[in-house]
């Protein structure tokens, strides 16, 4: 095990050296060209990684500090592997240095929304293999779905501005392919802790991921299009919100954080292909579905899919970017003039498809390296950690 440890060292120390010896000898010329509106996006989007998704994580109670360093190592990872993997491999080259950022950012989300599914059951070494495999699965999904790759969809005929399929819908299924290899019985049995302060930082993250998510939506739509693209995000967020607080109430008898905390940001999941193009009663109405439907999925679906598949989402990713993510694919086919229907169904099966495979294939590797002597706890790879 120690071997297999200190290679993921090795690979990540490979990347960074390999980095820029590939960009130095690449036959590229990089727009260098100065876009501050593109730049304050991508440095909200980094908000979003760190502090956003860093702090939602912690709530399961003795594993904060893994959580948080945990969203470190991937963000760190995931965005030079984007880089690399965008000159090295057969992916279309991308010039502008600040799009090429918001994508690898991108792809940094989606990654997040895929280590949460087996949160609190990985090894440091662990997170570091994922997103090296995922990044890489989620360019040939990219390249397939959004750059008209293989020539199974024409290129732009998949609406999907920001990424209700290839960024949220892809990376929690992906995360739920690596869950259906990484759960052990005794983790599909032991009890997620939490505690008031753990809820707490977890409503503080997504408090600042409601903040910045007009942001990452807005990030790469024409600049006429941005104001447009933010009052429909905001208002998709409010209308999830309220759903959320609603549907929490209604099905539980009493507010549950949890709900509030995940599930209030639905909406910004779901009116991700359609954030340029829906118009503002659209978009809440979207907002509002999204929330009731992730709502559900917290409070009803959630125990359901642990008994019958036998695998554990700690982060309900199912419930907050996989239903909602599909749902807002879907909702640009009575929204959107001129959309392909078959091009839609398709790219979200292709998304599907794709992230299951891989995901169930990169948790057989993983498995390889191990597992955590136990789930959930601080205490095996941290000093001073809580036992």
């Amino acid at each position: 095990m120690k071997t297999l440890k200190w290679n993921s060292a090795l690979i990540l120390l490979v990347i960074m050296f390999l980095l820029p010896v590939i960009n130095c000898f690449g036959n590229e010329t990089l727009d260098t060209g100065i876009d501050d509106a593109r730049y304050n996006k991508a440095i909200h989007i980094m908000a979003m990684l760190i502090a956003g998704f860093g702090f939602l994580m912690v709530f399961v109670k003795k594993y904060g500090r893994s959580a948080l360093t945990a969203t470190f190592l991937l963000v760190a990872i995931s965005l030079p592997a984007y880089m690399l993997f965008n000159n090295f491999f057969f992916f279309p080259k991308i010039h502008n240095e600040i799009e090429r950022l918001i994508l690898a950012e991108f792809a940094g989300a989606s990654l997040l929304i895929a280590a949460g599914a087996v949160l609190g059951r990985l090894k440091m070494p662990q997170y570091l293999a994922l997103g090296l495999m995922f990044v890489f699965f989620y360019m040939v999904n990219e390249w397939i779905v959004v750059l008209g790759g293989l020539n199974i969809i024409a290129k732009g005929s998949v609406v999907d501005t920001g990424g209700s399929i290839v960024i949220h819908a892809f990376g929690a299924i992906f995360g739920l392919g690596v869950a259906l290899t990484m759960t052990t019985k005794d983790e599909h049995k032991k009890t997620i802790q939490t505690d008031s302060t753990s809820d707490r930082y977890s409503m503080l993250g997504s408090m600042i991921l409601w903040i910045f998510w007009p942001s990452f939506c807005a990030a790469l739509v024409p600049a006429e299009a941005v104001p447009h693209t933010v009052v429909n995000v905001v208002l998709a967020l409010c209308g999830s919100t309220l759903a959320t607080y609603i549907v929490s109430v209604s099905l539980r008898g009493k507010i549950n954080i949890a709900d509030i905390a995940n599930a209030a940001l639905a909406g910004g999941v779901a009116i991700g292909s359609t954030c340029d193009s829906a118009s503002y009663s659209f978009a809440i109405v979207i907002g509002i579905l999204a929330g009731t439907l992730s709502t559900f999925g917290f409070a009803v679906i959630q125990a359901k899919q642990q008994k019958l598949l036998k695998l554990v989402d700690t982060c309900g990713v199912t419930n907050l970017h996989g239903l909602p993510g599909i749902f807002g694919g879907l909702a640009a086919l009575p929204i959107v003039k001129g959309i392909s229907m078959g091009s839609q169904f398709i790219g979200i099966l292709i998304t599907i498809g794709i992230a299951l495979i891989s995901g169930f294939l990169t948790g057989k590797i993983l498995a390889l390296f191990g597992r955590k002597k136990e789930a959930y706890e601080d205490a095996e790879e941290f000093m001073d950690a809580e036992d």
